[in-house]
């Protein structure tokens, strides 16, 4: 295997693997009453739960250019419950 040769270049790679991450900062206590949720749950880590609850969020949504006014809000109450707004 062919080693990489710097920062960008592993960037590059990832992305192109579609692997690329992002941070998203959410409130201490939000975090930590997320840990206590999925303790015993299966999931491995707080980042694993939050990625399944957007992914589930983003594929129930499905939000498009057309999406409407009634959708929009839909969206933002699930997004201020789970307290990112």
């Amino acid at each position: 295997m062919a080693k990489i040769k710097s920062k960008d270049e592993a960037k590059a790679k990832a992305a192109e693997r579609g692997r690329e991450k992002v941070t998203i900062k959410i409130p201490r206590p939000l975090y930590d009453k997320l840990k206590i949720i999925i303790k015993d749950s299966g999931y491995d880590s707080v980042t694993d739960f939050v990625v399944f609850v957007m992914r589930d969020l983003v594929a129930s949504s499905s939000v498009s250019d057309q999406t409407n006014e009634g959708e929009v809000e839909k969206i933002k109450e699930k997004l201020k419950g789970l307290g990112y707004l």
